[in-house]
């Protein structure tokens, strides 16, 4: 079974779990009813009334969802604004709580001293390369790989990572997740790029330093005036 055709399955085992017809799988996939009998056949048949039911309540709380979220989208543009422009000191500073939070750090029974950052967040992969610029490291100095699942897009991945770090650094091989068909995953469809691993060559001092620095950070926030 292709890539494309185990995705279209599981999603159309998502909908006849919600309560859709086969007409409105079909439809919705852009796939023949037949094929949707065949892959949800093992599947209950929905309960048409709490189907409807649902439906209706849904209808019914709509309005105040999209108040909710209005209020959301104000909230967060406010606070937005209460950043604005970075200082250097206040880059610094985020860039290491970053990196101590989501990066590889060495472990007592595994030493191992390089500066690795893996996130599926754009805007993360963005402040964290902003963070090295600041630190001047160079970007000939930085390895990039996706990792995925093979049952995702994955050339639309590679290319979204490829433009979105620009014109620094080398992609290496993509790392494939291997699909479980049992599996219903959440993270589908075009929103879903994987994640991207950025290593920084040579890094054993760099790591020394980050690792130091969160110290002096966490030595900085507990002294009492």
């Amino acid at each position: 079974m292709t890539r494309a055709k185990t995705e279209l399955q599981s999603r159309a085992r998502e909908l006849r779990l919600a309560g859709r017809t086969y007409d409105e799988i079909a439809a919705e996939l852009g796939v023949s009813k037949s094929s949707v009998s065949l892959w949800v056949r093992d599947l209950p048949k929905p309960d048409r009334k709490r189907a409807h039911a649902k439906l209706m309540a849904e209808a019914r709380w709509e309005p105040l969802r999209r108040a909710r979220e209005l209020e959301r989208r104000r909230t967060k543009e406010a606070a937005k604004g209460e950043i604005g422009r970075l200082t250097d000191r206040e880059l610094f500073i985020a860039g290491i709580a970053l990196y101590w939070a989501e990066g590889t750090k060495s472990k007592p029974h595994r030493t191992s001293e390089r500066v690795v950052f893996v996130n599926s967040d754009p805007d993360m992969i963005s402040l964290y390369l902003a963070w090295l610029r600041l630190l001047g490291v160079d970007g000939s100095r930085l390895r990039f790989h996706v990792l995925i699942h093979e049952s995702a897009d994955v050339a639309a991945a590679e290319t979204f990572w490829a433009e979105h770090v620009g014109h620094v650094g080398l992609f290496g091989k993509t790392t494939l997740k291997k699909h479980n068909p049992k599996t219903i995953r959440k993270n589908v469809g075009e929103g879903y790029r994987g994640c991207l691993t950025v290593r920084v060559l040579g890094s054993a001092d760099l790591y020394r330093r980050i690792e130091g620095w969160w110290c002096g950070i966490v030595w900085g926030a507990t002294q009492t005036a």
